[in-house]
Parts: C-alpha cells; structure tokens; sequence
C-alpha cells in the first residue's frame, strides 16, 4: 500500500515521504480499513517535527482521524462486518489502509461524507468537552470563538449554537467570516486584527463573553481578559499563536472569573464514564443530522504537502482531507 511515512523528525517536513509499503494485518481485536479520508490537524504537523508531548517512535505514518470501509477483520472482532463504513481516532490515517483497534471506531453515519467523518471526532469531542463538561454553559450565555475558521474553533461555534449559547465568531479575515457567517449564522463576528475588547464588550452590552474558547493564545488570550464577563470562564484549547501567554492573577481576582484548561482525551482518561458519554453524545448528535462538519479541501495523497501548508498558512476554514483512494 502506499503511505505517508515520517523516516526521521526534522523541519520542513524532510523526514516525510509517500512510499509503498506493507499492507498492514489486522491483529485479535482489529479491523483492516481502507481508508477513504484522514482529517489533517495540527498535531500532525508537530509531530513530523518531534515538537507534541506525544512522540511516536519514527518510522510512523501520522493522521489522527480516518472514514473509511471495514475489508478485513482481526480475531475476535464480532462488533464489525466487512462492508461496514466506519470513522474515528487513530493515528496512521495518511495511508490506503490502516489496521484499528476494533473498540476506537464508529459508525459513519448516513448524513456526513467520508471526509466530515474523518474531520468530525476530534474537533467536535474538543468542543463538547470544553462547553459541557468544562464550561457548563447555559442556553443565552455569549460565547467568544477564537480561530472560528479552524477545525476546533469551528466546531466550537456549531456546537454553542446547537447548545442554545449567543455565538460571537472571531478571526483575522473578513473572507472567512463571511464563509461562517453565511454557513453557521451566529450571532456576531469579530475581526481581531485590529483589537476585539472594544466590540465584544459593545455586542455583549457591555458584560463581555460569558465563555471565552481559546486555541490560539499569545496575544489573544492577553486581550481575552479585558473583555470576560464578571465569573466568565476562558477556556484554553491550544497555542496556534506559537506563544504561551501568562495570566497576571491580579485580573482573575478583580473579575471573578476562571481558566479552564481543555484536553478531550485526558479528561476522558481521568473520568472514564464520562469520556464515554461524551463520546456518544458527539456521534448522536451526527447521527441526528444536528451538526455541520465544514471539509474545505480536499487532497490526494500525493498533496500531502499541499494539504498541511493550508493548516500551516492558515487557508482553511474547517477541515482539509487527504484521500488516499485518489
């Protein structure tokens, strides 16, 4: 089969190169998919570099997130039949086949494509993890959307919206905030390139957010707190700024409000059950037809390249997808 393998951790991607290799077997309790889409995210990136906190032994083949159709079976498996179309969270995903763990799939269901399935898990258990479990937010409260163009971010919006919360979706760039817009309609944008406290405070009635979703920090989270309501809740998701920022406490005394670390895996680690209702709850809210996975471009595997600069340059508004069935 031919996939997408890091031979060695280095800038630029150097150690990265698609070749053909042994179609993986599927052991007792796997299933052998053929991967029909992998949703590319930023630990992606990192990890051909060495610079995530989880470091798998090179020679691997990265992508977190796959869909595609069940073509073999390991012993033991009886959850699956081949045939089956299937999505979750893994990692070897930029590759025409890969051996799962019978226990991390899904079933795709009927209302989204191969590729909002691949896109789905991650950015969307993020999102309910940070609004229900961390935040515990209530229909009516504003929500501010940092990187709303992204994957995380736009999840992010669909799902406060669906949650009944007053939706204030931000970015850089007017273009992808007329895409959200017209795709999601919330109930305010924000273009923060020129400063947002101002104009959150002025469509929140001059409260500020009641919830703040940060996957960008740096300079945004710094002006994210002049602009939280009175016991608001930031949540930090990530560092896309490529700065750690630093919270005078001073402010969280004053305002009364809290930040809230985000990792959807590790709290479901820590809090089992809980991890496994909310991973039912994102899939039936899919199944339903309630949410709105964006894919915004798709590659073949040969674009892999291509496909990661539109993450790197900030081009994407949702998902990109590499396809290796292309």
């Amino acid at each position: 089969m031919r996939a997408l393998v890091v031979e060695k951790l280095a800038a630029e991607y150097a150690g990265c190169v698609v070749k053909d290799i042994p179609t993986p077997e599927p052991k007792a309790g796997e299933v052998l998919v053929r991967v029909r889409a992998g949703a590319v995210n930023f630990p992606d990136l990192m990890q051909t570099r060495g610079e995530h906190q989880h470091k798998p032994e090179v020679p691997f083949i990265p992508g977190m997130e796959l869909a595609g159709e069940v073509v073999a079976l390991g012993e033991g498996v009886t959850q699956w039949k081949i045939g089956d179309e299937v999505a979750g969270g893994m990692r070897g995903a930029f590759a025409e086949y890969a051996a799962v763990p019978a226990g991390a799939l899904h079933r795709k269901p009927a209302a989204l494509s191969f590729g909002q399935a691949a896109g789905y898990p991650v950015a969307y258990l993020t999102a309910y993890v940070a609004l229900v479990r961390r935040a515990q937010v209530q229909p009516g409260e504003w929500v501010l959307v940092h990187g709303a163009a992204g994957g995380v971010g736009l999840a992010c919006v669909d799902m406060a919206k669906l949650l009944g919360c007053k939706v204030i979706a931000a970015s850089a760039s007017d273009e992808k905030l007329a895409i959200i817009s017209r795709e999601y309609a919330p109930d305010a944008v924000v273009n923060v390139s020129q400063g947002f406290k101002d104009k959150v405070k002025e469509i929140t009635g001059g409260r500020g957010a009641d919830v703040i979703y940060d996957p960008v920090g740096g300079d945004v989270f710094d002006e994210s707190v002049r602009c939280i309501a009175f016991d608001g809740r930031i949540l930090s998701i990530g560092f896309t700024s490529g700065r750690l920022p630093v919270l005078p406490v001073n402010y969280a005394l004053i305002k009364g409000f809290s930040v809230m670390g985000v990792r959807a895996g590790e709290y479901g680690r820590h809090f089992p059950q809980k991890g496994l209702e909310n991973v039912a709850a994102i899939w039936k809210m899919a199944e339903e037809g309630k949410v709105k996975p964006r894919v915004d471009q798709e590659f073949p595997l040969n674009g892999w390249r291509e496909a990661f600069d539109t993450l790197a340059d900030r081009k994407v508004v949702g998902k990109t997808i590499i396809r290796p069935d292309l």
